[in-house]
């Protein structure tokens, strides 16, 4: 990634708005970031950071709390980076989490954080890729540049404080940053797959097993043994069940037939029965059906009879209805003789309301001539009343217009006796600013101190602990030494025995060559083995080992606590008499300033506020004075108008009398007017037409009462001929009276009810007969059966033949559990032993390749350690000349203690002393040396690998402070061999002489407005 430019507004110390171009530096520049302190050098590094990651580079501040106190609160706090990647370039525009004016109304608002990016085309189009979220804006620049935040800070950014963590990092941290850098995930989806493969494999192997223990809990067995011994058992017994269960159904099937045929013969001998008792019902009914038969023939009778005494009941029914009708005629006949009456009376009155409607008519026109003069009236009096009411209201807004103006000349007053109370406490504002940063490089020297203070004492009970545990480790060397001795002693004196007991006389011995043996060698106790042998000379060589390796890291304790201890020296002699204050107390003064700092900017900001206000003020005022003459011409020309409709109302008055000089008043007695005529011409006309209906009304009347009154006389005349007739017909045919003619008759419905009735007797009379005949008959000598006792021994049966079913059902499902059970124990070995033979495979793989043997280093870190030993080889070189040939960096090999991961940690060769040590133990200018070294041969062997991952820049923030003159050309000189080797590189330094040797700068000014960048080109 190579930077092309960087835009920052109200971002750390940049009040407005600064903009770098990187490339007016040159295509492959070496140029120092310079300024004094707190100017904002670091911050052009954080700007860079954030605009990619959304973090800064120490990581130390939120991107919401980098804004600026300075800057103008309409401004945004922003940051713009547009950079190369190969042949293609792109911009990023973020924006942190602020508050920001409110666009309408007073107050703040919260903008919240968002970020675009933007690709750029040869041509300088740019296409958008990331709108507005910040999320997928980081998402989408991790992919382009192959890092991470912490990646970036670590290969690309060495920011202060930080440039050590890369080369002090544990396995783990470097094999999370090379498997990125060098894209070797695809050994990790390998450990993981076999992993996952192989504990898949357990689990099933496990869920075999406990199926397989299932199955046996679920068939109450212990073992596949018993599994066999009860199913030989069952399958005999459940054949002796089979046979005594089809020898009970035999036997239930004769028992039963005999218990049909004893049922069926106990059903005829009950059905007879019942056809007797049936026949002497049928006896009892007899005399009831006589009765109903004689009632039959008398309702045929009347229903011969039934037309003429239904026409005799109409007959009376019509005459009945005649006479209600002449007297309902004869009643309306005297109502109309009186309305008529009524009516005549009413008419009699007529001219009076004639009169009457002559006279509302005459004052009809009068009413109707005042309508125009009122209109009139009206308009002046409203005229009148609207130009009195604009005269007063000129007259209250001209007196609020004075007093506004009264109140706002006070207001200006006793503002502008404030303005000199606040420029004098706004002017105190730098000098705050400035004892301020003091108290906090104090209060953070005093942090830092207290920090080295607490390592010191650490160190120190660390170092004492190494004292302890070599002196431990000395003894359990020199105890396994002699027993090593020991025992080689005895392993030696036991082989000359043996080779004493082969000695003959007058034979040379193989040793001395002497044939004389005086005191041949004897050794009676147990002879050491050479496996023993070789433990104790094993133990000891370990044992050493551990001794020399506590007596390394002793040494490194020392020379750690000298430097701790170095380092706490000078921060105290820089701390001076502020040492003996205390943290709280440098807070306190800390928190003093800050709060006086905070009064001192809000009375600058009320100050400010305060001016705008005067100002303000002076233009309301010239405003309201303008107004104020307005409105006093405007009065005087309302006064004259309201003079003007007073005279002409007062001759309107005359014209229009005093009742009706308002609207409603006319028009309510127009409205009474217009409904008196239209009441009186209603009351003539209703008169007049009752008069007519009346009398028409008593003639019709008249008429209709003479014709009832003949309809009632034929009425009489034919009811008397139809009562004659039917009693002529009533004695012929038998009946007394009409009473007895009408309890004799029936309706259809009755008369084949009983019919019906009479049937059905004689139908069921023979039908008994004919079946008590045919079972006699069939019955015969034959007796009645038991049929208690036969169902008694048929229930006997039945419970017989279910006990042996139950029996053959229970050995039946149990020799059915046992075969299935033996099934699915074959299934489940024969898929344990599949299992087992895979994991034989899948488990040792994924064992060696998640670094669970005996090394204890992974697939993916085996193959990181690979290429760390190529990036080592191109640091030492570095490092081997930046440090005049003294150190050289090496991967550790030794496997780590316990379970903690190994294979990437560093250690650095001392050709001063021929001794390796650990990377901790470096100073600081030698580490950043390292790291320098490191950073640098990285970079070179990630480009070799990774092609995707371009590291064409770095920036390196402080640390040449630690190295001395010549440790510092050394530096310099591989920074500008890395320069024309098409690199920019960025350094930050208070050094002097880098400012000498760096001809291309980057300056940032200090002012109390905010910094300012320029660029300084040789």
């Amino acid at each position: 990634m190579r930077p092309l430019s960087l835009s920052m507004s109200a971002f750390g110390p940049f009040a407005g708005t600064q903009v770098t171009d990187f490339s007016a530096l040159g295509s492959n520049p070496l140029f120092l970031i310079n300024g004094p302190t707190g100017a904002g050098k670091t911050s052009l590094l954080d700007a860079i950071c954030f605009a990619l990651y959304g973090k800064t580079t120490g990581d130390e501040r939120e991107g919401s709390q980098m804004r600026c106190d300075l800057a103008d609160d309409a401004l945004l706090t922003e940051v713009s980076f547009s950079f190369a990647l190969g042949t293609s370039s792109y911009r990023i525009r973020r924006v942190p989490e602020q508050a920001r004016l409110k666009k309408s109304g007073d107050g703040y608002t919260v903008h919240k954080p968002e970020a675009q990016l933007y690709k750029i085309d040869s041509e300088g189009t740019e296409t958008l890729l990331v709108a507005s979220k910040v999320s997928e804006a980081t998402a989408e620049i991790e992919q382009l540049t192959g890092l991470d935040a912490d990646q970036f800070r670590q290969v690309m950014v060495l920011p202060q404080g930080k440039f050590r963590e890369l080369l002090m990092a544990d396995s783990k941290d470097r094999e999370k940053i090379f498997s990125q850098l060098f894209q070797t995930q695809i050994y990790r989806r390998i450990e993981d797959k076999l992993k996952f493969q192989a504990a898949e494999i357990r689990t099933q192997v496990r869920e075999q097993r406990s199926r397989r223990d299932g199955i046996l809990q679920s068939a109450e067995l212990t073992s596949a043994e018993e599994l066999l011994t009860q199913l030989a058992t069952v399958e005999s017994e459940l054949l002796l069940a089979h046979g005594a269960k089809e020898q009970a159904t035999e036997a239930l099937q004769a028992v039963a037939k005999a218990v049909d045929a004893a049922q069926q013969l106990m059903l005829e001998f009950e059905q007879l029965a019942k056809l007797e008792l049936e026949a002497q019902s049928l006896a009892a009914q007899q005399t009831h059906i006589t009765a109903k038969s004689q009632q039959l023939a008398l309702a045929t009778q009347a229903q011969r009879l039934k037309p003429l005494w239904e026409l005799f009941l109409t007959r009376e029914t019509e005459f009945r209805a005649a006479a209600d009708k002449l007297r309902q005629c004869r009643d309306s006949l005297e109502k109309a003789r009186v309305q008529k009456q009524e009516a005549d009376t009413r008419a009699q009155h007529l001219p009076v309301l004639e009169q009457e409607l002559l006279q509302h008519e005459q004052q009809k026109q009068s009413l109707n001539a005042l309508v125009s003069e009122l209109a009139e009236f009206t308009k002046l009096k409203q005229g009148l009343v609207s130009a009195q009411g604009e005269l007063d209201q000129a007259k209250a807004q001209g007196m609020a217009g004075k007093a506004e103006l009264e109140k706002l000349q006070l207001q200006r007053g006793e503002h502008e006796t404030l303005l000199p109370q606040l420029q004098q406490q706004s002017d105190t504002r730098l000098h705050l600013q400035q004892a301020l940063s003091q108290q906090q490089q104090l209060i953070a020297r005093y942090q830092q101190w207290q920090q080295v203070s607490a390592k010191v004492e650490q160190t120190q009970a660390q170092l004492t602990q190494a004292g302890g545990e070599g002196k431990t480790l000395a003894a359990q060397h020199q105890q396994a030494q002699a027993g090593y001795k020991a025992l080689q002693l005895a392993w030696h004196q036991g082989q000359a025995a043996i080779l004493a007991r082969e000695l003959r006389s007058a034979e040379p011995c193989p040793v001395c060559g002497s044939e004389l043996h005086p005191q041949p060698a004897t050794w009676h106790e147990a002879l050491p083995t050479e496996e023993a042998l070789q433990a104790a000379e094993q133990a000891q060589s370990h044992a050493q080992e551990a001794l020399g390796k506590a007596r390394a890291d002793y040494k490194g304790l020392q020379k750690q606590l000298e430097t701790l201890q170095q380092q706490a020296d000078e921060l105290a002699q820089s701390l001076g008499e502020v040492l003996h204050l205390g943290l709280a107390e440098l807070s306190h003064e800390a928190e003093r300033l800050q709060q006086a700092l905070q009064a001192a900017e809000q009375a600058s900001r009320s100050l400010q506020q305060l001016q705008n206000q005067i100002k303000a003020l002076q233009q309301q005022e010239t405003g309201l004075s303008e107004s104020l003459e307005r409105d006093r011409e405007q009065y005087q020309q309302l006064h004259s108008r309201v003079d003007t409709l007073l005279g002409q109302l007062a001759q309107k008055e005359k014209a229009v009398p005093p009742e009706f000089r308002t609207r409603e008043a006319l028009e309510l007695a127009i409205a009474e007017n217009r409904q008196g005529l239209e009441t009186l011409k209603q009351q003539i006309a209703q008169t007049r037409a009752g008069q007519l209906q009346a009398s028409q009304h008593f003639v019709a009347t008249e008429a209709a009462t003479g014709a009832a009154e003949q309809a009632r006389d034929a009425a009489d005349e034919q009811q008397t001929q139809a009562q004659q007739t039917l009693a002529a017909r009533l004695t012929e045919a038998g009946f007394t009276d009409q009473q007895a003619l009408y309890s004799a008759m029936l309706d259809d419905a009755g008369m084949q009810a009983l019919t019906g009735e009479i049937d059905a007797y004689q139908q069921q009379s023979a039908l008994n007969g004919a079946q008590m005949a045919q079972l006699t008959a069939k019955l015969g000598e034959r007796v009645m059966p038991d049929v208690a006792q036969l169902e008694l021994g048929l229930e006997q049966s039945r419970l017989h033949l279910a006990q042996m079913e139950q029996a053959w059902q229970a050995l039946h499902t149990r020799n059915s559990l046992l075969k299935q059970t033996q099934t699915q124990l074959h299934i489940a070995d024969g898929k344990v032993r599949i299992l087992e033979d895979q994991y034989g495979v899948i488990g040792t793989l994924a064992d060696v390749a998640n670094g669970n043997t005996g090394n204890k280093i992974s697939l993916q870190r085996f193959v990181l350690s690979v290429l760390l030993d190529d990036v080592l080889l191109e640091a030492s070189h570095r490092l081997q000349l930046m440090s005049k040939g003294r150190y050289r960096l090496l991967r550790k090999e030794d496997r780590a203690k316990g379970n903690k991961a190994s294979g990437l940690e560093l250690e650095v060769e001392d050709a001063y002393t021929s001794k390796v040590r650990p990377v901790a133990t470096l100073s600081g200018g030698e580490s950043f040396m390292a790291a320098l070294s490191m950073a640098l041969g990285l970079s070179e062997v990630v480009q070799a690998y990774a092609g995707g991952i371009k590291l064409d820049t770095l920036f390196i923030d402080e640390g040449f402070g630690s190295l001395d003159q010549d440790s510092l050309d050394l530096a310099i000189r591989t920074l500008m061999d890395l320069q024309s080797s098409g690199r920019m590189i960025g350094v930050i330094s208070h050094v002097s002489e880098m400012k000498e040797q760096i001809a291309t700068r980057i300056d940032i000014h200090k002012t109390s407005l905010g910094s300012e960048i320029s660029l300084v080109l040789p």
